[in-house]
């Protein structure tokens, strides 16, 4: 497969994840949003799903750079993955619409040398073309998490086959 053809599907595929993702934060009700999932809350799952997708948008762990808005601590804001505070539901639903923008030109920025490359990130011991599949199974994963919790309260969410371009 060519590379112009992988990232067209990585990326569809990514943004259908992001949209289940979108969905479940936007139907939430506000009785939800702290409801427990795990060890942690409705909203801190959908931040933590958002902040390790943005950060395996950089090259590499060390080129990755917090943004003010939505982690006002910088990397110390991820320092055992608790945030210094709650994020609402629309500080959410705009670092779910930047962080889409990140996987797009993460992506656009790739070539097949690029690809075949490692991840630039030492945990995550898999080549640049697997690192996007990688954080887009996270992201389903959580969404998966925060969908059943909403199925549970009554809340229908959709499966997406594929992303629309946004």
């Amino acid at each position: 497969m060519n590379t112009k053809r992988y990232i067209e599907i990585t990326q569809s595929q990514f943004d259908a994840a992001l949209d289940m993702l979108e969905e479940c934060l936007r139907n939430c009700p506000a009785k939800q949003w702290n409801a427990k999932v795990a060890k942690y809350e409705f909203w801190h799952v959908a931040y933590h799903a958002l902040y390790c997708t943005d950060l395996y948008t950089a090259r590499t762990e060390h080129a990755w750079a917090p943004h003010k808005r939505f982690h006002p601590k910088g990397r110390d804001e991820l320092v055992g993955e608790y945030p210094s505070r709650e994020f609402s539901k629309r500080e959410l639903l705009a670092y779910l619409k930047h962080t889409r923008a990140l996987v797009r030109d993460s992506l656009a920025r790739e070539t097949s040398r690029t690809l075949a490359g490692p991840s630039g990130f030492s945990w995550v011991p898999v080549t640049r073309a697997e690192l996007p599949i990688y954080s887009m199974r996270h992201v389903q994963h959580h969404a998966g998490q925060l969908g059943a919790v909403l199925r549970r309260a009554k809340v229908k969410t959709k499966w997406k086959i594929r992303g629309a371009a946004k």
